[in-house]
């Protein structure tokens, strides 16, 4: 038997034969084969209702799908916002050249490795990120791509399956040990310390209770542990390492009886020479200290989204059900109407969470006053922006609050399925939800009669294929009916004709997480949140330049400087505050001289930005701000779906005579021509991509006219646009020669012991001499 055709065969009876299943069926065979043979496309169309043309549309528009075979390994590079700003170019740059890819290729002669950009992983605070196959690497230069693909290797034949198992024995436990496996902690080694937690307990006897929690949002800090002794104050220790873990333990916890104490200090001390009380590499905090990372970066902010933050393990029922988890869902299904589900969610003034922040009772109302024998609820967690991953470490640490939260609004507006549209690039995101909506099936919260009364609903996840324009609504709903993400003018709305011409709410992934928590404590506690006009809370992915990064949950109303300055921590690396991204490629640049603008939906809007989903990037005086521009109108011009003139072409020209700027070819015209380009592309597009898509270049164009003429001019002040800069190696030179060695074209002639020089006519600007410059001696002119 033909094994592509058995391949095939076996998925499409698993996933069914209508139309509507072309994306699923492929998503398959691709995780299978790793690409899509034309012989697997043509069996599809001979066993289904998918035709030819249907099936080469869908797998050509979506950038996840592959038509090439592709190597043993697949190496992706990160490219989002923060990874950008980090170097991810010069990273992606140095990968093509270790495997040695010529122009056109993105597999080795060997078939060891593919290379691909992506555009984001979800990991912002440990920019650069590359991923290989399910392996992450965080904070990747130039200089260590090699180390990276040898430290793969070295590992790949022996990664053991991770285990997952309760380590807690019998008896009283002396404590409970925390652990954040979000996907930030598990790329910085989270994973390693649990490992090494599971050895360290095993072999003393210590008993101890070790819950998994979700993210701790202190991005910045982890791999983090807190340890929980009765009686006792809490501590952290913050960016371990697996071998610190003994130590720790043993200095907090006493092992069952004297010899196993004695044997576990005696083999401690045979390995370390010395039983140390600290690592050395870990920072210890309590849990009332202040002026610590960790109580400065959650000073100042309001969970409400995030509440219990690094407290609950995500796919335990109970322990979310003992936090009064459901319990919202219960209120609503016995105790309240409809109609006075929404008035409360009116009165509280949420507004959706995931762009211009329209008032989601509007938007209830419409869905619920449609006539129809069936309606639809989607929540939108495909969160496509890169620099963003709110979405992400929400779906993966408070499945069941999202849950909760889609089901408060199907009984609502009289919806009977839902969909939960989640983006193919966050795996632990899909399995942390599929694993609650078969643990709510199971405990009767999900399915038919929920809760012992009349209401039915149930729910089942799409996962995205890699198109950022559908984060747009319409583009969404044409996605998970197998078609082309390609958004439809409105009206009608998806409120009255959406997924297969039926009545659909759609709801960010925040707006639903929110919810339960409104109709658990009240609107009005909800509404004295923020301001007038902006209600609650807004949950941001802070990134960039930034000491203390992470996933954040702060007051409507805050200003820009608390954000930056007091919970992120000022400016890594004593550089000067230049400017935020706000909003991702639908947002806009505020200058540093602006940041007491406050944030919240019309003060934002007022500034040339927008909320967004929600990814703040902070840039330094090292960053250009042409190449921001340019970099968000590469985006966004890759991702336009074509289907208007405006939107197609305006993008094209627009990223073409950036383009010649950054080259230092441009000319002053063209900065009124740049402008009027993007006031007409926002005008003439018909959906939010095309229509957000010049705000990166119209504010930055607003604030930073003096950076294009100087490009214009011939210069890039910040010293990034490659055609405008050059390598110098100043007189602190001690002739190491470790810039020669490492130099991939050769343009630094080694002499030891005497001032090295770089000719840069060769030089092709991958930063590695600066990088690994012992002395610092390398400068960008």
């Amino acid at each position: 038997m033909n094994k592509i055709i058995d391949i095939v065969d076996r998925i499409v009876e698993q996933k069914g034969k209508s139309p509507e299943k072309v994306i699923p069926i492929l998503q398959a065979i691709q995780s299978e084969l790793n690409y899509l043979p034309e012989e697997a496309l043509k069996r599809v169309c001979e066993i289904t209702e998918i035709t030819q043309a249907q099936i080469a549309g869908i797998s050509t528009f979506y950038s996840q799908f592959r038509h090439r075979p592709v190597g043993e390994h697949v190496v992706r590079v990160c490219v989002g916002t923060a990874c950008h700003v980090k170097g991810a170019g010069q990273v992606y740059d140095a990968f093509r050249r270790e495997l040695s890819l010529p122009d056109g290729e993105d597999t080795d002669t060997d078939k060891n490795f593919t290379l691909e950009e992506v555009a984001c992983l979800g990991c912002c605070t440990l920019a650069p990120v590359v991923q290989i196959d399910d392996v992450t690497y965080g904070h990747v230069e130039t200089g260590t791509v090699k180390d990276v693909l040898e430290d793969f290797l070295s590992k790949v034949d022996n990664q053991e399956e991770e285990k997952v198992r309760t380590l807690s024995e019998k008896g009283l436990p002396q404590g409970e040990i925390r652990i954040g496996l979000g996907s930030c902690c598990i790329a910085s080694g989270s994973s390693g310390v649990k490992e090494a937690l599971e050895e360290t307990l095993d072999s003393s006897g210590i008993n101890v209770d070790v819950k998994q929690v979700g993210c701790v949002g202190v991005c910045n800090q982890v791999p983090m542990m807190e340890i929980h002794k009765p009686g006792e104050e809490a501590v952290f220790y913050t960016k371990l390492k697996s071998e610190d873990v003994g130590d720790i333990i043993q200095k907090h916890f006493q092992s069952k009886g004297f010899l196993s104490r004695f044997k576990s200090r005696f083999y401690n001390y045979a390995e370390n020479l010395t039983f140390s009380d600290m690592p050395q590499t870990a920072g210890r905090y309590r849990a009332n200290e202040e002026k610590t990372p960790i109580a400065e970066f959650l000073k100042g902010q309001v969970n409400i989204a995030t509440e219990f933050r690094g407290l609950i393990k995500p796919s335990d029922f109970d322990e979310y059900k003992s936090k009064a988890g459901f319990s919202a869902l219960k209120k609503c299904l016995k105790e309240l109407t409809p109609d006075q589900i929404i008035d409360e969610i009116e009165a509280s003034g949420l507004k959706g969470r995931g762009g211009a922040g329209f008032p989601s009772a509007i938007k209830w109302s419409l869905v619920q006053k449609a006539q129809a024998d069936k309606k639809y609820i989607i929540c939108n967690g495909d969160e496509g922006d890169p620099g963003a991953f709110m979405d992400r470490m929400l779906l993966e640490s408070y499945p069941f609050r999202v849950i909760e939260g889609i089901i408060i609004a199907a009984y609502a507006v009289g919806a009977s399925e839902g969909r939960l549209y989640i983006r193919a690039e966050y795996p632990l995101a899909v399995e942390r939800i599929r694993e609650g909506i078969k643990i709510c099936r199971e405990k009767g919260i999900l399915g038919e009669n929920i809760l012992s009364t009349t209401f039915s609903f149930d729910m089942e996840i799409f996962e995205g294929a890699g198109a950022f324009v559908c984060g747009e609504e319409t583009a969404l709903i044409a996605s998970i009916e197998g078609k082309r993400g390609i958004p439809q003018l409105r009206p009608p709305y998806p409120a009255e004709k959406g997924l297969w011409s039926h009545p659909t709410l759609i709801n960010n992934t925040e707006t639903l997480s929110l919810v339960p928590w409104i109709l658990r404590n009240g609107s009005a506690k909800f509404s004295e949140i923020g301001t007038e006009k902006s209600k609650g809370t807004k949950v941001f992915a802070l990134a960039g330049k930034i000491k203390r990064g992470g996933l954040i949950e702060v007051p409507m109303g805050i200003s820009i400087r608390q954000i930056v300055e007091e919970i992120g921590g000022g400016i890594a690396g004593g550089k000067a505050f230049k400017a935020v991204q706000i909003g991702g490629p639908s947002g806009g640049c505020i200058p540093a001289s602006m940041a007491d603008t406050t944030i919240d939906f019309d003060s934002l809007k007022e500034v040339g930005a927008m909320m967004g989903s929600g990814g703040l990037i902070v840039l330094d005086e090292s960053d250009c701000m042409v190449d921001i521009a340019h970099y968000f109108l590469s985006f966004t011009q890759d991702e336009s779906c074509g289907r208007c003139t405006f939107c197609r072409i305006g993008t094209r020209r627009m990223l073409e005579i950036l383009e010649k700027i950054k080259a230092g070819k441009g000319k002053l015209e063209d900065l009124d021509l740049l402008e009027k380009l993007a006031i007409n592309t926002k005008k003439g597009s018909i959906c939010g991509l095309g229509q957000t898509a010049p705000n990166p270049v119209l504010s930055t164009l607003k604030y930073f006219r003096h950076e294009y003429e100087a490009h214009i001019n011939g210069t890039c002040p910040s010293g990034k646009c490659e055609h405008l800069i050059t390598y110098e190696i100043k007189d602190e030179c001690t002739g190491c020669t470790k810039c020669a060695q490492r130099c991939p074209v050769d343009a630094i002639k080694a002499k030891p012991y005497e001032l090295h020089e770089v000719d840069n006519e060769i030089c092709i600007k991958c930063d590695i001499c600066r990088q690994i410059c012992p002395v610092d001696a390398v400068v960008v002119r």
